[in-house]
């Protein structure tokens, strides 16, 4: 097997693995949302519309080249068009980015909702100082022409909240991208919980959330972090 062939066989694993887990985690929506990987030659690889995320297997992806086009749909089911905008605006502009994973929870939707957004209340939520982008909501993501606005507006982030929509990760692999994204999820969980109490909140100082937005950082970027908690959460789902 070539290197290519290869390399696009451990992708189709690890992001119908991706799938699978966010459906595990309870932060899927029915048919809704999606999650895209990079494949090599500028095609993605995208869920087909209309399997639940628990559904997804490597096999049954679908391939679309950078304009949308279908280049392989072994289910014949295609592709939400909402999905493709939001996804290949964050491909097109940041091609570092192997991986991009967009959720509808409540959540993050309640989160969305907020005029402040996310705030610096604990250790989740402090890795996204000053690293967390903000779009503001246009309707379903049918116009082609948002996808400058979205590219514009995550700019260098890997995290972005979709007002009154959603979140949005990103990440130099499929997995980077899972486990930022569960981080945001329950970085909003955290702080609704809190707000609920009606209770003073404290937040961090600006210092201090620089401090562990590095160190999370670094840990991202050492062997013994992403890639090892990334097969610990595979190892999770059965074998197959």
């Amino acid at each position: 097997m070539s290197a290519t062939r290869h390399e696009e066989k451990a992708i189709r694993r690890d992001l119908a693995a991706a799938y699978q887990l966010v459906a595990l985690d309870g932060m899927d929506d029915g048919i809704s949302t999606h999650i895209s990987a990079r494949l090599p030659g500028e095609r993605f690889l995208l869920n087909p519309f209309g399997l639940r995320f628990e559904e997804i297997r490597a096999e049954s992806l679908v391939t679309v080249d950078a304009e949308g086009k279908v280049l392989d749909d072994p289910m014949g089911l295609g592709i939400n068009p909402a999905g493709f905008t939001i996804h290949s605006a964050t491909h097109a502009a940041r091609p570092e980015v192997a991986c991009v994973l967009h959720t509808h929870t409540v959540a993050g939707v309640a989160i969305s909702c907020l005029e402040e957004g996310l705030l610096p209340l604990n250790q989740w939520a402090l890795q996204f100082h000053d690293r967390l982008g903000y779009h503001d909501y246009e309707s379903i993501a049918l116009d082609l022409d948002e996808r400058r606005r979205l590219a514009a507006d995550l700019g260098n982030h890997s995290a972005m909240i979709l007002r009154q929509h959603g979140l949005l990760s990103c990440g130099r692999s499929v997995g980077e991208a899972f486990l930022r994204m569960r981080d945001l999820e329950r970085s909003c969980q955290a702080q609704l919980a809190a707000q609920a109490t009606g209770r003073p909140l404290r937040l961090a100082s600006n210092e201090m959330a620089e401090k562990v937005a590095r160190q999370y950082e670094a840990w991202a970027d050492s062997p013994q972090g992403t890639e090892r908690a990334w097969q610990a959460e595979r190892r999770r789902l059965p074998e197959h």
